[in-house]
C-alpha cells in the first residue's frame, strides 16, 4: 500500500524538532512516513501497529523507534472502550548530525541505525525512560534538546527488536495514497463482515487479480492473510476482555468454521486459543 508522506516541517515551525501528546477517542488507521525520525509511547490503548512489513499487537506501555522513510500505522481495537493516548516526538537526521559524531553518543549514533527497520523498547528497564518521554512535550529550550539527547541515550542502552523485515523496501509516491487508504481503512472496518477479494478491488476499480498483485506486492502479504491478522488480533483481545466462549469469539470476528480458526490462530499466534487466554 502506498503510504502517504507527512509534512512535519510544518508542525515544527522553528523548534528543533517536535515533542507533542496525542489525546483522542481512538488511533484511527494512517498509512503514512516521513523523512524524520519518529519515537511513539502509547500511554493509554489497544489494537494493532503496521511498521513496514511487520503486522503486531499493541498495548498500553509500547515504545517504537522508526527511522525515515518507514511506513507505518497504529489502530485501535474497534471494541475498544475510553481515550486513546500517545507521547510523539518527531527529530530529523540533519539535527542529529549536529551530535551523532561526538564519541559520547556513539551508542545513541548505534541506535539510530538500528531504528532503519523500525525497533521496538522491550523489557521493565524502560519505564525510567518512558517517564522522561512523558515530560519531553512540556520542556523547553536547551531542556528540551538535552531531555531528546537523554532519551535517546537511555533507550540505546536498552534491548530492541526489530521489526520491519531487512528486505523490505516501501513503495513511496502519491498516485495510490487516497485509494490504498481507503482500502484498509475499509478492511479495518469490515473484518468481521464477510470479505471477498471482488468486494475490496471493486473499492478501487482494480479487477481481483490485478488487486490480489499489487496488495501482495505492496504489503507482503496476500490479501486473506492481512484479513487474518485483523481478525486474530480482535479476536486475542476478546479472549483477555470476555468470558465468551472461543468459538463465539471466533465466528463474532468473521471466522466461518471453528476448525479452520483454530487453525490459523495456531499459525499466527503458535499456541491454542484456550492457551493464550490462560496467559
Amino acid at each position: 500500500m502506498k503510504p502517504l508522506l507527512e509534512d512535519i516541517g510544518k508542525k515544527k515551525g522553528q523548534d528543533s524538532f517536535v515533542a507533542f501528546a496525542i489525546n483522542q477517542t481512538s488511533f484511527n488507521f494512517f498509512w503514512h512516513y516521513h523523512p524524520e525520525y519518529e519515537l511513539t509511547l502509547i500511554v493509554k490503548g489497544k489494537g494493532r501497529r503496521l511498521i513496514g512489513d511487520n503486522h503486531e499487537y499493541f498495548e498500553s506501555g509500547d515504545l517504537v523507534l522508526i527511522g525515515p522513510g518507514l511506513p507505518h500505522t497504529w489502530v485501535s481495537d474497534s471494541g475498544m472502550k475510553g481515550k486513546s493516548e500517545a507521547i510523539v516526538i518527531q527529530f530529523s537526521l540533519d539535527f542529529m548530525n549536529r551530535f551523532i559524531e561526538l564519541d559520547e553518543l556513539a551508542s545513541v549514533n548505534e541506535l539510530l541505525l538500528r531504528a532503519k527497520q523500525g525497533i521496538s523498547i522491550k523489557g521493565n528497564k524502560s519505564a525510567y525512560v518512558k517517564e522522561h518521554i512523558k515530560q519531553l512535550p512540556e520542556k523547553r529550550g536547551v531542556e528540551k534538546i538535552t531531555g531528546l539527547l537523554h532519551i535517546l541515550n537511555e533507550l540505546s542502552l536498552l534491548k530492541s527488536v526489530s521489526l520491519a523485515s531487512s528486505f523490505y523496501q516501501p513503495l513511496k509516491g502519491t498516485e495510490n495514497e487516497k485509494r490504498i487508504n481507503k482500502v484498509c481503512q475499509y478492511i479495518q472496518k469490515h473484518a468481521a463482515d464477510s470479505l471477498t477479494i471482488h468486494q475490496v478491488a471493486a473499492l478501487i476499480h482494480l479487477s481481483p487479480s490485478a488487486f490480489c498483485k499489487f496488495f501482495k506486492r505492496i504489503t507482503g502479504k496476500t490479501f486473506s492473510d492481512y484479513v487474518n491478522d485483523i481478525r486474530i488480533a480482535n479476536v486475542c483481545s476478546q479472549l483477555m476482555a470476555t468470558d465468551k466462549q472461543v468459538s463465539e469469539i471466533a465466528f463474532e470476528n468473521g471466522f466461518e468454521t471453528l476448525t479452520y480458526f483454530n487453525r490459523i490462530f495456531l499459525k499466527k499466534k503458535n499456541i491454542p486459543p484456550s492457551r493464550y487466554r490462560k496467559g
